[in-house]
């Protein structure tokens, strides 16, 4: 009868939250769910998604987070690759979703199954089954789907049960989209542990504001940001009313020491950890603790319980300490493979040369190790980036740029860390080009990864060895970002 999932005005115990699940997942599996099937997960924020995301795994199979936000094509695509054997959906978004012909779907939140048992579904798995495949942007041009395995996962979260221990009086904020990683940790470390699992509204997630309202409304101890969000959070002036706060969890991009230091500032009861990894290493694999150490970048510290970290050169030999290398992860934590690509498992999961049988992960991150075995993050080895804390290949909008008529050659850059720019050679330059472009990528891509600001080039500067010289694109104006200057016009403006 502890209270386990809050959103908004509902609140449900642990045991109807278990009743709930319980049913859905005999439901799925009269359906045909079971160890490593997939479902499809197309749902809001919401209660409905926690029970949907439990009773899948109570019914063996892993989740494929849908988010309905996403565009129309990116879906389909998604839908299809995956090859989901079910769609979960709530009833407002399913004429929305593109939905192959012949995929059952099933609408939940107008019933709870009621017919079906509430008992636990007595279900055996095998450590290697799949928990849940989240698609990560991907060079080729379309996305890709990481599977991640239950011996992965349940690592991950009871390493962080081991380090940071939940109590029942702890409540966990929930309000990272569930189409990146983090949230895996944000459901199920909480119900695990007999916390309050605290979920915030759609579009609440990102709002400074509703976030300050909603930690003292249901005074959360523990949260997560990706670093560009806390910056953000940290400017708002209810923040040092978050007395409640006991631990703050980054990750998803470099932290920078000045957004530390103002949570140690504002925040002095918290406790600031920042975490590493890829997705396809279930969730995090380094760990650091904050403190004041005077330098001028926060590590990402040492590997988390049953992982393994080397620094390698581009012969799979280790550098020697202080020595930038390319950072290789091993152990318990990897990913089963990427979904229905075997070659591309085959080439970023390698031998490992120092246990036999085991493998690697070429994470394709640039990193140096000090003295004392911590990890200091450099940037990407690649064309990669973190933007917002979401992963991007600029390979991917690059090959959506090349599919429009007008664009002729095309290349994307993050610049400062946080403005996609794209860099385009047209065909066609009538005055709209630049919706028509944006309109083309916004049909396939998410918002984040559409270019904010665009520059038209004659030719793109090559070196001279013929290959795209990306130092020698021009510096687009990111103050302005080619805008006209409008003052504010009010008090609040």
């Amino acid at each position: 009868d502890a209270p386990a999932l809050v959103f908004g005005q509902e609140r449900l115990s642990y045991a109807e939250l278990n009743r709930r699940a319980n049913r859905l997942a005999h439901r799925l599996i009269e359906a045909g769910v079971g160890p490593d099937v997939l479902v499809g997960v197309a749902l809001e924020r919401s209660v409905e998604m926690v029970v949907s995301l439990l009773a899948v795994l109570k019914a063996g199979g892993a989740y494929v987070p849908l988010d309905p936000d996403y565009p129309r094509e990116r879906l389909a695509y998604m839908l299809e690759d995956s090859g989901v054997a079910l769609l979960l959906t709530q009833a407002r978004r399913l004429e929305h979703l593109p939905i192959p012909p012949g995929l059952p779907s099933l609408v939940v939140g107008e019933s709870w199954f009621e017919g079906y048992g509430e008992g636990n579904p007595g279900i055996v798995l095998d450590p290697e089954n799949l928990a849940y495949v989240i698609y990560t942007s991907g060079s080729t041009g379309q996305p890709k789907g990481a599977g991640n395995r239950h011996s992965a996962l349940t690592n991950r979260l009871c390493w962080m049960q081991d380090a940071y221990r939940l109590e029942a009086r702890d409540g966990v904020l929930q309000k990272t989209p569930f189409s990146f990683d983090v949230s895996v940790w944000e459901f199920f470390w909480p119900l695990m542990t007999g916390a309050r699992l605290v979920v915030a509204a759609p579009g609440e997630h990102r709002d400074p504001v509703a976030l300050v309202r909603l930690i003292n409304a249901e005074q959360v101890t523990t949260l997560h940001f990706v670093p560009s969000m806390l910056q953000a959070f940290l400017q708002d002036p209810g923040v040092a009313t978050c007395r409640s706060l006991r631990r703050i969890v980054c990750s998803g991009e470099a932290l920078p020491v000045d957004a530390q230091q103002q949570v140690f500032a504002k925040l002095p009861a918290a406790a600031l950890y920042n975490l590493y990894g890829p997705t396809e290493a279930a969730i995090d694999v380094t760990h650091w603790t904050c403190v004041d150490e005077g330098r001028d970048t926060v590590p990402i510290g040492e590997p988390i319980a049953n992982l393994r970290t080397h620094v390698l050169d581009a012969h799979l030999l280790p550098v020697p300490a202080g020595v930038a290398g390319e950072l290789y992860l091993g152990g318990e934590g990897l990913a089963r493979s990427y979904h229905r690509r075997p070659g591309l498992t085959a080439e970023r999961f390698v031998p490992c040369p120092f246990h036999h049988g085991a493998r690697l992960y070429r994470s394709g991150d640039r990193v140096r190790q000090r003295a004392d075995g911590v990890i200091e993050y450099l940037g990407r080895l690649d064309h990669q980036v973190k933007l917002r804390g979401l992963r991007i290949e600029l390979g991917e909008i690059e090959a959506r740029l090349l599919e429009h008529p007008r664009v002729r050659e095309a290349t994307v850059l993050v610049v400062e860390g946080q403005h996609l720019v794209g860099y385009v050679v047209l065909h066609d330059g009538h005055a709209d080009w630049r919706a028509d472009v944006s309109a083309h990528l916004a049909r396939h891509l998410p918002d984040y990864m559409v270019p904010a600001q665009w520059v038209v080039l004659a030719q793109m500067p090559l070196s001279p060895n013929g290959k795209l010289e990306r130092k020698a694109l021009p510096k687009p104006d990111v103050d302005g970002q080619g805008q006209t200057f409008v003052a504010p016009q009010t008090t609040l403006q």
